[in-house]
This record gives C-alpha cells, sequence and structure tokens, in this order.
C-alpha cells in the first residue's frame, strides 16, 4: 500500500468538481464508465441548464475525443437525444456496451480520473438537487498509478480483450443493441423492427 494525494467528495461536490470543472473543459479526451446512462442536465453557459450530449456535441467539435462504455441499453431519453446530433452519431461519441461493467469512472485528458458510486445520470452525476439526488462518494486524484490501471481496466473491455473468457457472451449485445433483440425478431415482434443502434461504435474483437 502507498499514499495518494486524492480528494473525496460526495453528492453535489461530485457533480460540480467532475462535470462542471473537468469533463466541461476537457482539452483532449473524455472517457466514461458507467453502468446506468440517463438523459441528464447540467448547467451550461450564463447557468442555463441543457443537456449533457450538447455540453459532449460541444466538446467533439472541438476535436476531443470522447468515449461512453455502459452496462445496458440507455434510456430512450438519451437515445432521441442523441439521433438528434449528427456529430456524435458518425463517432463524435463512441459508445460501447457490456454487461459486466460496473465501474463508475471519468477520465480526463488521461490526466485526471474520477472513482466512485455515481451513475452517468441526473440523480448520479447531473445537476438536480440535494433533496432528491442519490447519496454518493467518490474520489478525484491526479495519481499516475490510479489513472494508469483505470485507463488499462477500460481499454481492455473497450477493445474486448475480456471478451474470450466470458461466460456472458450469450447475453452481450454487440454492437449497441438491446439484448431481446435476437428473441424479437424471431418472434417477429415490433422490437425486432425498431432495434436501437448507437452511433458507429466498433465491434469488440472475439
Amino acid at each position: 500500500m502507498r499514499p495518494i494525494d486524492a480528494e473525496l467528495l460526495a453528492g453535489s461536490a461530485l457533480y460540480r468538481e467532475v462535470v462542471l470543472r473537468k469533463l466541461a473543459h476537457a482539452r483532449e479526451s473524455v472517457w466514461i464508465a458507467t453502468a446506468n446512462v440517463k438523459a441528464m442536465y447540467v448547467e451550461g453557459k450564463a447557468g442555463k441548464f441543457v443537456p449533457l450530449l450538447e455540453v459532449l456535441d460541444g466538446l467533439a467539435a472541438k476535436g476531443v475525443a470522447l468515449r461512453l462504455l455502459h452496462a445496458e441499453l440507455p434510456s430512450r431519453p438519451f437515445r432521441a437525444a442523441f439521433d438528434a446530433r449528427a456529430r456524435l452519431v458518425k463517432g463524435g461519441l463512441e459508445l460501447k456496451v457490456c454487461p459486466r461493467v460496473h465501474f463508475k469512472a471519468v477520465v480526463v485528458d488521461g490526466a485526471w480520473v474520477y472513482l466512485g458510486s455515481a451513475n452517468l445520470t441526473g440523480a448520479g452525476l447531473g445537476a438536480k438537487g440535494d433533496d432528491v439526488r442519490n447519496f454518493e462518494m467518490g474520489f478525484v486524484t491526479e495519481d499516475f498509478d490510479v489513472i494508469d490501471r483505470t485507463t488499462a481496466l477500460f481499454d481492455a473491455v473497450w477493445n474486448g480483450a475480456e471478451c474470450r473468457g466470458c461466460r456472458l457472451r450469450t447475453v452481450c449485445p454487440d454492437p449497441i443493441l438491446p439484448s431481446g433483440v435476437g428473441q424479437a425478431k424471431k418472434q417477429g415482434g415490433k422490437q425486432g423492427r425498431d432495434a436501437v443502434r448507437l452511433g458507429q461504435s466498433r465491434r469488440l474483437r472475439r
């Protein structure tokens, strides 16, 4: 065990530090890992509340590389908001799903990382009030070893290094599709006709 320089944050302090002070001002890259993702709102310019996807779209326009690794299909409002932003759909925001992802992390510019309990939702990292948001905790640090180990796990999942021996392969949506798409197609159901695919995500390597 070795000491690291880190700051422990909770509640709305996580939102202010992770989203407003770091993510929104990224210059090179943002990697996000989350078990759940919803259409959350954050404070934009002049204090106006805007969808997080609007903030990410602005970052993509500046050439910031954006990756979102998540465990399940995002909420319908998130998908609708995503589909309305051509730059993100064309690859400005890369998305990949792995049902085993449960760690929550935000890595900014490869030099700063948040690790904790909060998902990418309004009640987790969004702008919801203290009287309705989840009780969340996490720490932020610029410690290189912590960043390296976090990015190594993220990259291994993202590039499919963990797929070969994974026992959840039969239920893994690959690429990003609802887990029930195959069954719905067999049944000729509506879900099969309206299968959702977000963006131009790369398939996991087998």
